[in-house]
């Protein structure tokens, strides 16, 4: 599996390139995201492809933003299905983190 990215107005970008979040990859996911991490401290990440999202999946996102966190930056989550919405709201992460609806409004976001 490949993350695409891309920097924008000094953000980058990055898509999640799969219809499920779970324990099947979200070790992968973690992994591909800590060089882009370490790369910029303002992070957007795309989640538009994502249908279904387990606890695992959860605490990769939580984990990254973490690692953002400590790098004096931030993570924003858009694009994301009411399904995997539901479960943020579930577990209140849509507390921790910032949800926006799209790349525009992240970008909005960070200035």
């Amino acid at each position: 599996m490949q993350l695409e990215s891309f920097d924008r107005d000094g953000i980058t970008f990055v898509a999640i390139p799969v219809e499920r979040l779970d324990a099947s990859n979200s070790k992968e996911i973690k992994k591909l995201m800590e060089p882009i991490i370490a790369r910029n401290n303002k992070i957007g990440v795309d989640l538009s492809a994502v249908r279904f999202m387990d606890s695992s999946g959860l605490g990769a996102l939580l984990s990254c933003l973490r690692l953002v966190a400590n790098n004096g930056g931030d993570l924003k989550l858009f694009g994301m299905r009411d399904s995997v919405r539901a479960l943020f709201e579930l577990v209140r992460m849509h507390r921790i983190f910032e949800i926006v609806a799209s790349q525009d409004a992240a970008v909005e976001a960070f200035a």
